[in-house]
């Protein structure tokens, strides 16, 4: 017999209690929900016994909702968080997605918002790893973006990978516009979808938003998996007739590289002694030992001061400056120009790290 998943409401509010216990009974697992009206009750109820999801308000009085997300991601990592609140705020959101939730959602305002916010919450209820993008796990980024235009629907889908950001404009079931790290149209939109994992969010619509995508989705879909097959040096029909042996996917630090201000590149697996590649470097594996070190460092400092997973480092050095970032189960240590600012070498490591992503 399956045991059902667990969810704990959190919200000040009695009466939004109800209403979400009553939204939340529609889902297929058929959950046991429970609620709590304060950020200390909810804690107790955490530690008396297991839940799989917490969904939680920001605002509420003595503990709010970013003091309770800190203190859970600390004491229980395993635990899915979303955030379900009324505020726009994008400077909330970013700590939200920073402190490591899975999902920060607007409350629902229809019946088309309720469904996909309910469907968000299944796929993370049946979510298995922590890879695809979290608000519809069982489904790819490409899913995603054809539901939405097949279903003739209206929305801005933000995705959120790490640092990296974009959003995607869908007008009536077509596709009108994409923007991420100053790229805008198609080339932003298949560069969002060469990410390989973070977080979906549907916001609402924008019809006032200006048209730059006048291809198809079905063709922009196309281009783009034609796109990926090409970078992972995925093999021909020719080479399968022949049995040949496909050749290795490419590293793609030669394209890292070529980013403006960069002398060199390293990415190493996380565990002590995986994989090393680099570019620029006579002594890669020395860096390579140096830079797990220093994120695993970065990291208890981070969880001790409970501020959230860590993303970036960086250090500025009379010869040169390093970034070191982290994703998934790897390592990345770029050196830069000591002629470049602060603000240069943020907005250059953008580069990097969408490059990397894809």
């Amino acid at each position: 017999m399956e045991t059902r998943h667990k969810i704990l409401l959190l919200d000040d509010d009695p009466d939004l209690l109800d209403i979400y216990r009553e939204i939340l009974g529609q889902l297929p697992s058929l959950p046991d929900i429970r609620t709590a009206t304060t950020g200390g009750r909810a804690m107790a109820m955490l530690e008396a016994e297991p839940f799989t999801l917490l969904i939680c308000d920001l605002k509420m009085p003595k503990m709010d909702g970013l003091q309770v997300l800190s203190i859970v991601r600390r004491k229980y990592p395993e635990l899915r968080t979303v955030v379900l609140t009324s505020m726009a705020d994008e400077q909330f959101r970013s700590r939200v997605y920073a402190l490591g939730v899975d999902l920060y959602w607007q409350k629902p305002g229809s019946d088309s918002e309720i469904k996909m916010f309910l469907e968000c919450l299944e796929s993370l209820l049946g979510r298995e790893s922590g890879s695809g993008f979290r608000g519809v796990q069982s489904k790819s980024l490409v899913d995603i973006v054809q539901l939405e235009c097949i279903s003739q629907s209206s929305s801005v889908l933000r995705i959120t990978n790490g640092p990296l950001s974009g959003r995607i404009w869908i007008n009536s079931g077509e596709l009108i516009d994409a923007e991420t790290d100053g790229l805008r149209g198609e080339e932003a939109f298949q560069r969002i979808l060469a990410w390989k994992a973070g977080s979906f969010e549907s916001l609402p619509e924008e019809p006032s938003r200006a048209r730059t995508i006048f291809k198809s989705y079905n063709a922009l879909l196309l281009e783009s998996a034609q796109a990926l097959d090409e970078l992972r040096g995925a093999p021909t029909p020719a080479s399968d007739a022949n049995n040949q042996t496909p050749p290795a996917p490419p590293s793609g630090l030669g394209e890292l590289v070529q980013v403006e201000g960069v002398e060199f590149v390293l990415t190493a697996r996380t565990a002590p002694g995986g994989a090393v590649e680099s570019r620029g470097l006579d002594n890669p594996d020395r860096l390579a030992t140096w830079t797990r070190q220093s994120t695993e460092r970065f990291r208890t400092l981070a969880d001790r001061l409970q501020a959230g997973p860590l993303e970036q480092i960086s250090g500025l050095g009379p010869q040169r400056h390093v970034t070191v970032a982290h994703r998934h189960d790897s390592e990345i240590c770029v050196g830069w120009l000591h002629s470049l600012s602060v603000e240069e070498v943020r907005e250059q490591m953008k580069k990097v790290l969408a490059l990397w992503a894809s």
